[in-house]
């Protein structure tokens, strides 16, 4: 039986292969692809709004009648097209333009046009505005329906979709939309059919409530949401039923390895540090692939617990690795780990992408023989030419900076290739339930949520950068009183070498400015062996200031280091803010955090900065960072495809978490639902199983 999925978009009248080429971009190849490939906003272009009321900033509709039409010469030609009504005027201004369009817009014509009120030259202007000559008359109050705005791609414009969505609309009628969901899930909730609620969200009825179709909470669009994030929740549990459909090697508690490194310590683990071992032990010990992220604030000891869990490994005579996002943060463990496991006749190994000649291949033959128990680098790896002998535990440190299909890979390095290996996901960036719940759909979670005893709170103080001079004052002060102190550097442009001139440039200021500091600079562009040389002065307090680019987000550790100025801090996320104040209240003193930002602030960047001088709590920071920022940024996924939802909001719908993850258990059971919906709402994106 034909249905839409069999139906290509080239059936609809206007769509040839150059147009279908387009389309494709966008994942929609047939009539279903097109049909939810769905409104992300509706206008109200229901009513005309007399030129003598409009307000800058408004998206409306106005009408009158052409006064006089010009091409214009200035920086870029342009055609400009005066309207008048009875109350005012308004100019039509369009950058691409035909000789059609100049005829069609001559002085006399009747036009009605919708665009958003921007301030002009000549008063108020609408640019490219949607427009109809000689239009008709308006639909009466009772019969006007809301105008569907769909997400674009290059070279398609809003018409032209829409005009589509409508001719697809027919042929819904014929071959209605196979519904996976269970009728009495559906009646549970008081929600309406599939074919149903698609023919709403694209051709709202006149009797249809304007507010809820305006705000997405309508019933129909309720319906799709729901579906949108089930299909996301299956996918990511299709991940797990994949990772754990191959066995795993069972790490038994064996020698003394643990004990000897846990009275070499000189502190007790914490409560929660006990609780979380006690979790991963367990896990560790079964034949199935060990899922488990563990989340904590900055400086809850996420590193000894990660240590404890490879200790546990190396016991049962399995290799580790470990992964960090970044060379500086990989280092970072490295380092730490040598300091812990040398003394315990464990051989350690490093590896990055700029180990390169006889060292990487002195380093990769030592990794495939065994020889070294711990290897310790960036996703460098996971290449093809790493090879394990015995593989059977890998730490991932700040998952979220890798993309969750880097996770399917890893199964094929576990021991001779067909045993996967265990997986301990960490992350020093609190997320929210709701969006744990969500994302992270595949992994068990644990909380480290207790500070080790006798860290101190860190005051978060928030000035204008027009106090500088008091800034630079202040470090002077601390550094001269035997603390140190870190100099942030942030810069909106994504260049990393701009960052670094904006880096060398302060530092060069505060060399001339505080002569009797020794001051270092760490930025992205310095070679590994630098940036852990000026690390390692600082640390061993050769250097009073660091001045740095936010390369020191997360992973430096200098207990003596009790200041922190962050420049700019309107740029950075709450929860990179939150890691970089992470930095400083790590000794025995009291610790500041500097917050100088560029005034005028946004409201949102007040609520930001406000959030973080009210609060230490990381989860607390991460709930307002979803709050104004959204999933796909505070994730940090904006590239990996996940979390970009079609219709869902995490925000307003965060209400539909905790039932779909209900619901979504027993739909797994039925392999052709769960492979339905995933390809309706994420299509090609994400084929975990490919990579």
């Amino acid at each position: 039986m034909t249905s839409l999925d069999d139906i290509p978009v080239t059936q609809l009248k206007g769509v040839g292969s150059a147009l279908a080429e387009k389309f494709a971009k966008l994942g929609i190849h047939s009539l279903q692809d097109l049909l939810f490939h769905l409104p992300h906003r509706y206008e109200d272009r229901t009513r005309v709004t007399p030129m003598g009321r409009l307000r800058i900033g408004d998206l409306t509709v106005v009408e009158g009648e052409v006064m006089k039409s010009d091409l214009v010469m200035g920086r870029r030609r342009s055609l400009q097209v005066t309207l008048k009504d009875d109350s005012g005027f308004l100019v039509m201004r369009f950058f691409h333009f035909n000789a059609a369009q100049k005829n069609q817009l001559a002085e006399g014509a009747r036009v009605r046009c919708f665009g958003e009120v921007r301030p002009g030259r000549a008063g108020y202007e609408f640019y490219h505005p949607e427009y109809q000559v000689n239009p008709p008359p308006m639909p009466a109050d009772g019969e006007a329906t809301l105008t569907p705005v769909y997400p674009l791609t290059e070279g398609i414009q809003q018409p032209r979709v829409r005009g589509l969505c409508q001719q697809a609309l027919v042929y819904l009628q014929r071959y209605p939309i196979k519904d996976w969901l269970p009728p009495e899930l559906l009646s549970d909730y008081q929600l309406p059919g599939i074919t149903d609620a698609v023919q709403l969200v694209h051709s709202p009825p006149a009797s249809a409530p304007v507010h809820l179709l305006m705000e997405g909470r309508h019933p129909a669009q309720q319906r799709l949401v729901m579906e949108e994030l089930l299909a996301h929740q299956l996918s990511l549990l299709q991940v797990r039923e994949q990772i754990q459909a191959r066995e795993a090697l069972p790490l038994l508690p064996a020698g003394d390895l643990v004990q000897r490194f846990q009275e070499s310590l000189p502190f007790d683990l914490t409560g929660a540090q006990r609780h979380v071992l006690s979790d991963i032990r367990q896990d560790l010990s079964q034949p199935v692939p060990m899922l488990r992220l563990v989340q904590g604030d900055v400086g809850s000891g996420k590193t000894v617990v990660a240590a404890l869990a490879a200790l546990q490994a190396l016991g049962a005579g399995a290799q580790v690795a470990l992964m960090a996002p970044t060379e500086i943060l990989a280092e970072q463990h490295y380092r730490n780990f040598q300091e812990w496991m040398t003394p315990l006749g464990i051989q350690l190994a490093w590896l990055s992408g700029k180990v390169k000649g006889k060292v990487r291949r002195e380093t990769l033959a030592a990794v495939a023989s065994g020889e070294a128990q711990v290897v310790i680098g960036t996703h460098a790896l996971f290449q093809d030419d790493v090879q394990f002998q015995r593989l059977a535990l890998v730490i991932v440190d700040e998952q979220h900076r890798f993309g969750v299909h880097q996770r399917l890979a890893l199964r094929e390095k576990g021991v001779g290739g067909a045993l996967a290996p265990h997986q301990l996901i960490m992350t020093a960036t609190p997320i929210p339930r709701t969006l744990a719940m969500s994302a992270y759909a595949d992994l068990d979670t644990s909380v480290i949520d207790e500070l080790p005893p006798g860290r101190k709170p860190i005051e978060t103080i928030v000035i204008p950068d027009n106090r500088r001079e008091d800034v630079v004052e202040r470090v002077r002060k601390a550094c001269l009183e035997g603390r140190q102190a870190y100099w942030v550097c942030t810069l909106i442009e994504e260049s990393e070498a701009l960052q670094c001139q904006a880096a060398e440039a302060t530092a060069e200021e505060l060399v001339e400015r505080l002569p009797e500091l020794k001051v270092g600079l760490v930025h992205g562009r310095l070679k590994a062996s630098e940036k852990a040389d000026v690390m390692d002065r600082f640390k061993q307090g050769e250097l009073d200031l660091l001045v740095a680019t936010t390369v020191i987000e997360v992973g430096v550790d200098v207990p003596n280091a009790s200041l922190i100025l962050i420049e700019n801090p309107e740029r950075l996320g709450l929860a990179q803010l939150h890691q970089l104040r992470g930095r400083v209240g790590r000794g025995e003193q009291a610790s500041f955090c500097v917050l100088m930002y560029h005034p005028p602030l946004s409201l949102n960047g007040k609520a930001r900065l406000q959030a973080l001088r009210d609060s230490q709590d990381g989860f607390f920071i991460a709930e307002k960072d979803l709050e104004i920022r959204g999933p796909g940024e505070v994730l940090g996924t904006r590239q990996t495809g996940m979390m970009q939802f079609r219709l869902a909001d995490f925000e307003r719908d965060k209400g539909w978490i905790e039932p779909v993850r209900e619901m979504a258990p027993s739909l797994m059971r039925s392999p052709v639902i769960v492979e339905g919906l995933i390809r309706r709402w994420l299509g090609e994106r994400i084929r975990y199983g490919d990579v």
